[in-house]
């Protein structure tokens, strides 16, 4: 059967890179942009080095949908196998499924991750191969198991078989052992002649392997199983269908892929999922998105532009353990009239996007606050979605696991699968039908969870991802069960896209008012700057959303006063931004509390209270309520008060009064509350939080076509001969990593050790150690990490760091 990932080539992820045409080679290179970042790979030998080190395949695994998921385990439990074999296991035999197969081997090619050699083997990346302890429930192969294995013991094994020896060398008995063992029909001929006790436990373990089902540990000595291993083992044991670690001893016995397969049966099937699963649609076109989406984007931005008035206006406290609490995000949201899951997104995203920061004992507004709050609301939006796209957190969480309350801005530790949570969402949402949508958000979630099946969960979630499905619905990236213009922008991460998206949707900010005669305004849409600190410098917010609502009150004319403002000026403002003439109940109310503003004034001098009028003067010094100020009269306008001038100002005013304060000089003190700001413009992350995320407005282009030209006129195609002369070119790309950093080593050791790598196999190396004495370790399970190299150490029994550089000679184990 073909295969539709490019040409076979040599075994090696270089040689097939160098077969690749410089169109699909192009797009592996984008792909991997991280991997291949400057500076720039100089030969396909050292692209292939870089694109499978594990730090560069580690991001791309919580990417993959569900079937590459599904056909990279498979590839990892049988290793390099044709397309035919790998088609069989998962059951593919409908067109459909076919096609599937092909689309996600082009996918994981594309990443790099698999690739054909010569012969039609599919290869998968080594640091893949390594992710899942047990895949597809097997246990290592049958050489990996046995490579400690003695070749006395497999002459027993063969002899228990009834299988002849072909000659007297470990290589030999165990090539005949290999190919017995592959041979599923020989291996249930074995077992259907086992004892029922062997048999019983054998079924068991292949129903059940990659589980702890064993509780009691085994014992070895010598490679001879104790009387008092689980029933049946012994016999088992003794005929290689079952394999014990020689060193350790302890622990459950290990059953062989081959045998597991056997076992399992001609008829079982790995799964494999290559299409999403099926979710109720309705029909939904671009305007009635549009419309939705617009409205939510909407009352959005007007919440964000309340809420970050009121943080940067009274900021919120942080508690000693960290974050805002709950006590404060209440505070928030009755001042702003948003919800509490409005406050966290907003607090969350701005806090990323730089508009807050910690300051002290609290979280204050930037300046860069102040930069943002004269911008139109779609700018403003486009702001926080780029925060929102890249927050290492899903903001909205509330509860952890035991249920226990979280506050907000808490530092907690950046977590990937939520940011993946947010990618599958955009996949799920854009992989649907044209001109159809979800008939229930909820149902997203399955998809989610198959676009990005590492994704996390949060606790706190009725339906799977409701939480991050809620987020994209209030910022008007989903609407109606689709994807909105903006998020078709987000997805595409085109900055200038959303913020194009973000100028059709919202309005511009509203510069006017309508003024009732129930003395309220009324703004239509997010009300601009200038409107905002107009009317709340003058009244109080009474609502906030798609239209904005200002109460007027005798003590919101007052406060206005208080800064220094006139009636006049008042008067003259608010007719500036007012749809048609201002109210007469308004322009009473602003005279009438301006009449009795500044009746009695206070000086200091400890202090002093005088006006005009000596009844009123009269009266305060007579006032019950007013006895702990100490007033005394010295004159019929002039008071005494043994109460410094601010605690006496609060003091009338809370009794009902409209005093004023006065400087030394006589003149008005006019009262200004000077917004609280950061001294930072760029905030210090909060203990443990991650740091600003920076939105680039373009990619970083590093010339993906002038590289690939350069790679493919990089002689040779091969990596380069190994560095000792020989002329001999590097058999696999671990002998070329190995002898870049293992310098002590011939290359003969070279190949060995590359060898017991990619087989898995046990080796036996000298080495020194950091106190500079040599010693002879043997060494399993290697995990090749450079510089270092990560092994079971059996002198140690424990897993051991190794530097390859230290390492000055190999030997077989």
């Amino acid at each position: 059967m073909r295969c539709p990932i490019g040409k076979p080539s040599g075994s090696t992820l270089a040689s097939w890179l160098s077969g690749l045409e410089v169109g699909r080679l192009e797009r592996v290179l984008a792909t991997r942009l991280d991997a291949v970042s400057p500076p720039e790979p100089r030969s396909f030998g050292e692209l292939a080095d870089r694109l499978q080190r594990p730090a560069s395949v580690a991001p791309v695994l919580a990417e993959l949908a569900l079937p590459q998921l599904q056909v990279a385990e498979a590839l990892a439990a049988l290793g390099p196998v044709p397309r035919a074999a790998l088609a069989d296991l998962l059951d593919v035999t409908e067109p459909g499924s076919d096609r599937g197969l092909d689309a996600v081997l082009e996918t994981l090619a594309d990443h790099a991750l698999v690739w054909p050699d010569g012969q039609g083997l599919l290869h998968l990346v080594a640091p893949l191969r390594q992710a899942w302890d047990s895949p597809l429930g097997l246990d290592g192969p049958l050489a990996r198991l046995l490579a400690d294995t003695t070749s006395e013991e497999l002459r027993r094994m063969l002899v228990a078989l009834g299988v002849p020896s072909p000659g007297t060398t470990k290589k030999d008995r165990l090539a005949t052992l290999l190919e017995h063992h592959s041979d599923p029909e020989r291996v249930a001929a074995v077992v259907a002649s086992a004892p029922v006790a062997t048999r019983k436990l054998l079924e068991r373990r292949a129903r059940h392997q990659g589980e702890q089902t064993q509780g009691q540990a085994e014992f070895i000595m010598l490679g001879a199983p104790r009387a008092d291993s689980e029933p049946g083992a012994r016999w088992a044991l003794e005929r290689g269908l079952l394999v014990q670690d020689r060193y350790s001893g302890y622990g459950p016995a290990r059953m062989p892929a081959e045998v597991t397969l056997a076992l399992r049966g001609a008829d079982w099937r790995a799964r494999f999922e290559p299409f999403p699963p099926v979710v109720q649609t309705v029909s939904v076109t671009d305007a009635e998105v549009d419309r939705e989406a617009a409205a939510a984007a909407t009352a959005f931005a007007a919440h964000a532009a309340s809420v970050l008035a009121a943080c940067a206006a009274s900021p919120p406290a942080r508690l000693k353990s960290g974050g805002v609490g709950a006590r404060e995000l209440s505070r928030i949201g009755k001042a702003t009239q948003c919800d509490d899951i409005v406050v966290r997104l907003v607090l969350e995203t701005a806090y990323d996007a730089g508009l807050l920061a910690r300051d002290g004992d609290r979280v204050a507004a930037t300046d860069g606050y102040d930069a943002w709050a004269e911008r139109e609301p779609a700018e403003q939006l486009t702001a926080l979605l780029q925060a929102w796209r890249t927050l290492p957190l899903t903001p909205t969480q509330a509860r952890d696991e035991d249920g226990k309350a979280l506050p907000a801005l808490a530092g907690t530790p950046p977590c990937g699968g939520c940011a993946q949570a947010r990618d599958g969402l955009l996949a799920a949402a854009v992989g649907l039908p044209a001109g159809q949508g979800v008939k229930s958000p909820v149902e997203l979630g399955p998809l989610v969870a198959w676009h990005r099946p590492l994704a996390d969960q949060l606790p706190q979630d009725a339906a799977p991802f409701a939480s991050v499905i809620r987020e994209a619905e209030l910022l008007g990236v989903i609407a109606r069960g689709s994807l909105s213009r903006i998020g078709a922008a987000l997805r595409a991460d085109d900055g200038e896209a959303l913020a194009a998206a973000s100028r059709r949707l919202l309005p511009t900010a509203t510069s006017t008012a309508r003024f009732g005669a129930d003395l309220t305004a009324v703004v239509t849409g997010t009300p601009s700057a200038r409107l905002a600190a107009l009317l709340d410098a003058v009244a109080d917010r009474d609502a906030v959303g798609t239209a904005s609502v200002w109460r007027f009150s005798p003590g919101t004319i007052r406060g206005a006063l208080d800064t220094g403002r006139t009636p006049d000026a008042i008067t003259s403002d608010l007719a500036d931004v007012a749809v048609g003439a201002l109210p007469q109940p308004l322009s009473y109310l602003i005279h009438d509390t301006a009449r009795a503003h500044g009746r009695v004034r206070i000086a200091p001098a400890a202090c002093v209270i005088h006006g005009e009028e000596p009844a009123l003067l009269a009266e305060l010094a007579a006032h019950r309520g007013l006895a702990e100020l100490g007033l005394r009269q010295l004159a019929p306008t002039v008071l005494v008060c043994r109460t410094p001038l601010d605690k006496t100002l609060a003091t009338l005013r809370a009794a009902g009064y409209a005093p004023v304060a006065e400087t030394a000089d006589g003149t008005v003190r006019v009262e200004k509350t000077r917004s609280r700001r950061a001294s930072a413009p760029t905030p210090t992350p909060l203990p443990g939080q991650r740091s600003r995320s920076v939105p680039t407005e373009t990619p970083v282009d590093i010339g993906l076509s002038a590289l690939a030209a350069r790679l493919r006129d990089a002689p040779p195609t091969l990596p380069d001969p190994d560095p000792f002369g020989t002329g001999v070119p590097y058999g696999t790309d671990t002998e070329e990593i190995i002898a870049g950093y293992a310098k002590n080593l011939t290359y003969s050791d070279v190949r060995q050790l590359a060898h017991a790598v990619d087989a898995g196999a046990a080796i036996t190396v000298e080495y020194v150690a950091a106190s500079g004495n040599r010693t002879v370790r043997t060494l399993s399970e290697l995990d090749l990490d450079p510089p270092h190299l990560y092994a079971w150490c059996h002198l140690r029994e424990d897993e051991r760091v190794f530097t390859l550089s230290r390492i000055l000679g190999v030997m077989p184990a």
